[in-house]
């Protein structure tokens, strides 16, 4: 998952109204909002479908750490300056590192999927070092990342991984389109053909929900059409675009629970 928030680091003045505390974590959690939803979804999607394990839970741990670990990782790329964030590293690192070692003592199967992430990582380390971070491929490098958990999940689980193509699928199919339409709502607002490719996208995805996934799915994808189709060009606060990102994450959690479960 990449990191696109200037680095966290020291100044000489404290800024106006934020206490000590405050500093701390913002210091040690990645003002990127919205990535929570993309990293807890396709997880929670999954384990509606496999039902919880114990290993599960540290799984947890270690992928929410892991995010941590990379974003600040990123960081240090895109800057040059490891230094600065030489804290975060060390304590994300070293909790991602314990919380996996259950998990691959139960099932080390899950080792298989590291080439697969250290490749989609390649991805966000290149544009890192670029410093584009928010171009549309380094973005669907991401979506991947958060999309394979399911198939992990499914693994801990003892599951056949191809048991959950069709929820890797739908979470998937939503995370892109969430791209698309968050860039028609912020920074590709005054873009035309973002927006055309957006509502296009949505079209599609809500063809294959009623041909695949059966109606639970098509009428969420119903819904996120519509808003692909009628929200841009409105300004919205981008809290109110993450409230709504919110409910539709929910919205497609409980098709998938419909529909699966």
């Amino acid at each position: 998952m990449n990191g696109t928030a200037s680095v966290p680091g020291r100044t000489g003045a404290r800024t106006p109204g934020r206490t000590p505390a405050r500093g701390r974590r913002h210091r040690f959690l990645p003002p990127q909002h919205g990535a929570w939803a993309m990293l807890l979804l396709p997880y929670v999607a999954a384990l509606t479908v496999t039902g919880p394990r114990w290993p599960h839970l540290p799984l947890l741990g270690a992928w929410l750490a892991g995010y941590l670990f990379s974003y600040y990782a990123l960081q240090a790329v895109k800057t040059g300056r490891p230094d600065r964030v030489r804290p975060q590293l060390l304590l994300y690192g070293t909790m991602a590192a314990l919380l996996a070692v259950p998990v691959l003592v139960v099932r080390p199967a899950v080792l298989g999927y590291a080439p697969l992430y250290a490749l989609l990582v390649a991805v966000n380390v290149g544009y890192a070092r670029r410093r584009r971070e928010r171009a549309l491929l380094n973005d669907l490098a991401s979506v991947a990342q958060s999309t394979l958990m399911v198939f992990v999940v499914a693994t801990v689980a003892g599951v056949p991984s191809l048991e959950l193509t069709g929820v890797a699928a739908a979470v998937f199919a939503y995370l892109v389109g969430t791209v698309l339409y968050v860039k028609t709502m912020i920074r590709e607002r005054e873009s035309v053909g973002y927006r055309r490719a957006s509502v296009a996208y949505h079209l599609a995805v809500l063809l294959l929900a009623v041909v695949a996934w059966g109606w639970a799915l098509a009428v969420v994808f119903a819904l996120l059409l519509l808003r692909a189709a009628v929200l841009p060009g409105r300004r919205l606060s981008a809290a109110r675009i993450g409230v709504l990102e919110i409910i539709g994450s929910l919205l497609v959690l409980a098709a998938i629970a419909a529909h699966w479960a």
